[in-house]
């Protein structure tokens, strides 16, 4: 019984870390002199790695959510997550060895992907953007990455046991 409960624990534990960060607003942590988007990072390793426990569904849920909070027009949050997701469905489909070098060169593309729909979607949309403030963040959560996917590699350690 108690196995039962710890597996059920660690079987949501990505859905809801998707969740609170949407609803909390903290999909970008700030720092003094950079910021981390863990939204892209925490979407990005578990449909790579663990796709059951994060649907597309969910993921445009939760991306909906965060402009909600956030005061972005509908949809742009939900868009670039899509990609993300995407992307990862791809390399996964196409990886053949799982790494962590091949997981961080295959995030690029992903983060580039996805910051080019953010900034086309906002700017059609006439929002203000900080382009300063959207290279920062890019080039902090790709360096971040590694330390982001040993933590969730944690996490799906003991999902398994």
């Amino acid at each position: 019984m108690k196995r039962f409960f710890k597996n059920i624990k660690f079987k949501f534990l990505p859905l809801i870390l998707l969740f609170f960060i949407s609803l909390s607003g903290n999909s970008i942590i700030d720092f003094i002199f950079f910021s981390i988007n863990v939204h892209y990072i925490l979407v990005y390793f578990f449909v790579l790695r663990d796709p059951e426990s994060l649907g597309f569904f969910l993921i445009f849920l939760s991306g909906i959510i965060s402009d909600v909070i956030f005061g972005l027009p509908l949809g742009v949050s939900s868009l670039s997550l899509l990609i993300i997701a995407t992307v990862a469905t791809y390399v996964r489909n196409v990886t053949v060895r799982i790494t962590l070098v091949n997981d961080w060169i295959s995030f690029i593309p992903a983060l580039l992907l996805a910051n080019l729909i953010y900034f086309v979607s906002l700017y059609l949309s006439d929002y203000s953007i900080s382009y300063l403030y959207l290279l920062k963040d890019s080039l902090f959560t790709l360096i971040f990455y590694p330390i982001l996917w040993a933590a969730f590699s944690l996490t799906l350690k003991f999902k398994k046991i």
